[in-house]
């Protein structure tokens, strides 16, 4: 074999090994995504157990760890009107087992708060699994039986109501209300929670109740509290007798509380969309999706991207109604 040969011998032997190369890249699935979850993932809560970000945390985790095989957990870390348990997550590693579960806190306290300890851009939006609106209600002996009759009868007087604490949605969304749009005056009573605002309400010591609604669904369906309005485009499957804001002459005021996902920014595609689709496919699990609508939730299933562009949409919203009112914390 002479020395031309055995050059054009090698070169095929390069051009195969390239051609083997490049077909290996095509068509072998990312490592990361294939095996994800390869281990524990960790489901941060940034509230109190009990909550509905640890109630949808803890729905998921469990389907989630049947489906993979490997163990989730739901690890509560509270403070800050749920900005620590967001720096914690910010600050992981982008690999997809360091799970935020927050809710609207995420859109409002980009604005509320001065000094949030972490950056929103710093987190990426897997998806916004779960929604439910606003709701105000009432003690049943009040003269009130919908939400404009409320504010007709305020319009002279001083009325209060009780939320579960400043800056969460209910007193931004209430506040914005009575502030801009039905020009009463309304005096916010600060509680420690949805139950404890609940329960003032029930015993007639504020005149409103303003909680999302699977803090008080139960009462108003028992009749210990009276709903006067929703604050959503349509009436909710959960109280389907109790009417929009729109309906009742307050149009273009949608105030929706949800819980989201949300990984670290830097996370790569094929992992955010693995954990998307699988729990896109718990959402839709007849045991998971019947326990969230039997406590006032509605069951999203969008892709990451979806959910990234509602997320823009929901920082903007939430924003204009933080400095419209001026709240804000240091």
């Amino acid at each position: 074999m002479n020395h031309m040969q055995i050059q054009r011998l090698q070169s095929l032997g390069l051009i195969a090994t390239a051609m083997l190369a490049l077909a290996l890249f095509v068509f072998v699935p990312p490592c990361a995504a294939q095996q994800y979850p390869a281990q524990a993932v960790t489901f941060v809560v940034p509230f109190a157990a009990g909550g509905v970000a640890d109630t949808v945390a803890r729905a998921v985790a469990q389907k989630l760890g049947q489906r993979s095989g490997q163990n989730v957990v739901v690890e509560n870390r509270v403070g800050a009107g749920g900005n620590l348990g967001a720096k914690f997550v910010t600050g992981a590693p982008p690999d997809g087992y360091t799970v935020l579960v927050s809710t609207t806190a995420v859109p409002i306290n980009h604005t509320l708060y001065k000094n949030r300890g972490y950056a929103t851009e710093h987190l990426r939006v897997v998806g916004i699994v779960a929604t439910t609106p606003e709701a105000v209600a009432v003690h049943p002996a009040n003269a009130a039986k919908t939400l404009s009759e409320f504010v007709r009868n305020a319009k002279d007087k001083s009325v209060t109501y009780g939320t579960a604490g400043v800056g969460t949605a209910s007193y931004i969304a209430a506040e914005y209300f009575f502030k801009v749009i039905a020009r009463i005056t309304a005096v916010h009573v600060p509680f420690s929670g949805g139950a404890p605002a609940v329960t003032a309400a029930m015993g007639n010591h504020i005149d409103l109740l303003a909680v999302s609604m699977p803090a008080a669904v139960q009462q108003i369906r028992q009749g210990g509290l009276r709903g006067l309005g929703v604050a959503s485009p349509q009436r909710a499957s959960a109280l389907p007798d109790v009417p929009t804001y729109a309906e009742q002459g307050f149009a273009d005021f949608y105030a929706t509380s949800w819980v989201g996902f949300f990984v670290p920014a830097k996370t790569g595609d094929a992992v955010v969309s693995r954990l998307n689709t699988e729990i896109n496919a718990i959402l839709k699990d007849p045991e998971v999706e019947g326990r969230l609508k039997g406590t006032g939730f509605d069951t999203v299933t969008k892709s990451d991207k979806e959910a990234a562009e509602e997320f823009r949409r929901e920082i903007e919203s939430w924003s204009r109604m933080v400095r419209t009112i001026g709240a804000s914390v240091d």
